[in-house]
């Protein structure tokens, strides 16, 4: 069976769209793109059991709709893949529409937090033959296509069309929360040279050991819907996956995009066998972690393995919100955390969001502050700011609409961080420029130059200039969505 996979090119006044591999959605002006992981295993998996798959990342690949569109006329793929979120899922059913009307005969699936969340709503908006819910893609596509050959049925959280009507097969199902029988990545298939231009060394790879995060219980994010309970691979696995990347690919860096990295034993067995192996001396690993998970020790530890980076989630320096948001953890714990991980030689990457609808203005503030002091300590090398958004399906979403917290409904379209979509108690404006202001406190004088002080290779001038353009790329996005949220409507 001849197949796609991949995502439509998308249009919109404030650049391109982030989809594979994140948790929450933007329209960035200066994109760059993270290897969504997922989709390209599912594509792994149906091109080992002898299926024609071809990657079709028209956003990654900055195609124009009409070049995608007449790659599938052409091709007539018999099934068409592709994920969605909450503020694209409308311009995915024109999608929908128009390629039903130009292919009729090819099968479309859709998947994603957001079709999770609410499935049947993209049945009856737009003629797509599958929904497929849940955050098991490879296993769900397979039986899809098997179900499209008559070779058995459909497996638990598909919804299709038989009979003139809407049918599915019940809620998705997790099953062993083990992924050790899954193969490597088929990188030369999913064309993993079109991702990652944001890391730090070149070339760089990307790896997923686990789905997705041990600590599934933040209210804000939509992949807990996908995978509620945590599952990986063993330490040994990713040891081995780590040795194919390095002897094929010959790669300076590799990011680990589980949303939390495994830790005691895993992480342990992890040190010990990139040390063992020489891996620590060839290759700079990164990860995101929870800000309370590690001390000292561990953080020496993955240092002396060859990690580089460290992605924390802040979200917020009020303990209220950290509470009401069930992050499980503490402001204290987010300055320890940082001031932790960068004496231990790490590279911090701090991510917060504004926004909740229950922060004042000196609450939002308090954020701002906290992660300009720790940059000026030198405890943080970079920051992502975002404005919260309530995504259906998570228990913030559920919190807002009985708090009659969310201004749009279901006009999905603008859940997409141009605007807040929940009521504030400060001015749309005064929040964009405070999220604008976060990217700020990387330009700050005394972060500058303490980062000038510690260039030693061209390299190092390289990516500060990189990671400088991206944050004024940042701020210029949320000055401009601010100013035009401030004009008359």
């Amino acid at each position: 069976m001849k197949i796609f996979i991949g995502y439509p090119p998308l249009r919109s006044q404030w650049g391109q769209p982030t989809l594979g591999q994140n948790r929450q959605f933007r329209w960035y002006g200066n994109p760059s793109y993270v290897y969504p992981l997922v989709p390209a295993m599912a594509a792994t998996v149906l091109a080992e059991k002898g299926h024609d798959v071809h990657w079709t990342d028209g956003v990654a690949e900055e195609w124009t709709y009409a070049e995608y569109r007449s790659r599938v006329v052409r091709e007539q793929p018999e099934m068409l893949v592709f994920e969605t979120k909450t503020p694209v899922v409308g311009q995915h059913w024109r999608i929908i529409r128009d390629l039903k009307e130009a292919a009729p005969d090819t099968r479309i699936v859709i998947m994603g937090d957001h079709v999770t969340a609410m499935p049947e709503e993209t049945m009856l908006e737009s003629p797509v033959d599958y929904v497929l819910t849940g955050g098991e893609f490879d296993t769900g596509l397979l039986s899809i296509a098997e179900h499209i050959e008559g070779r058995g049925p459909l497996v638990p959280g598909i919804w299709y069309r038989e009979a003139g009507g809407i049918q599915n097969t019940g809620p998705f199902v997790l099953g062993k929360r083990s992924y050790e029988d899954r193969p490597f990545i088929d990188r030369d298939l999913t064309k993993w040279w079109l991702y990652g231009e944001h890391l730090y060394y070149k070339p760089a790879a990307y790896t997923m050991v686990g789905r997705d995060c041990w600590h599934p219980t933040c209210t804000f994010c939509s992949w807990t819907t996908l995978w509620p309970n945590f599952g990986t691979r063993p330490a040994q696995s990713l040891l081995d996956e780590v040795g194919m990347i390095l002897d094929k690919y010959q790669v300076r860096e590799i990011f680990d995009d589980t949303g939390t990295f495994p830790i005691g034993s895993f992480l342990k067995k992890f040190c010990e066998g990139m040390v063992e192996r020489g891996y620590s001396d060839r290759v700079f690993f990164s990860c995101n972690m929870r800000v309370d998970a590690l001390r000292q020790p561990e953080y020496e530890m993955m240092a002396g393995a060859g990690f580089r980076l460290i992605k924390l989630g802040i979200e917020s320096a009020n303990q209220a919100t950290l509470d009401r948001i069930k992050k499980g953890t503490t402001v204290e714990d987010l300055v320890r955390g940082c001031k932790e991980a960068k004496q231990a030689g790490l590279s911090p990457h701090l991510t917060t969001m504004v926004g909740y609808p229950w922060e004042t203005s000196d609450d939002t503030k308090r954020t701002l502050d906290m992660a300009r002091s720790l940059f000026n300590d030198g405890y943080a090398d970079t920051i992502q700011a975002t404005i919260v958004m309530p995504y259906p399906g998570t228990p913030l979403f559920d919190e807002a609409a009985r708090e009659g917290w969310l201004r749009y409904g279901s006009d999905w379209a603008k859940y997409d961080m141009t605007r807040p979509a929940m009521t504030s108690q400060m001015a749309d404006e005064e929040l964009m420029e405070m999220a604008s202001e976060l990217y700020g406190v990387f330009m700050s004088p005394r972060f500058i130059a303490r980062k000038v002080m510690s260039v030693r290779a061209w390299e190092d001038v390289r990516y500060l200039s990189h990671a400088a353009r991206i944050a004024v790329g940042h701020m210029l996005d949320f000055w401009r969505e601010g100013r035009d949220l401030a004009k008359p409507q």
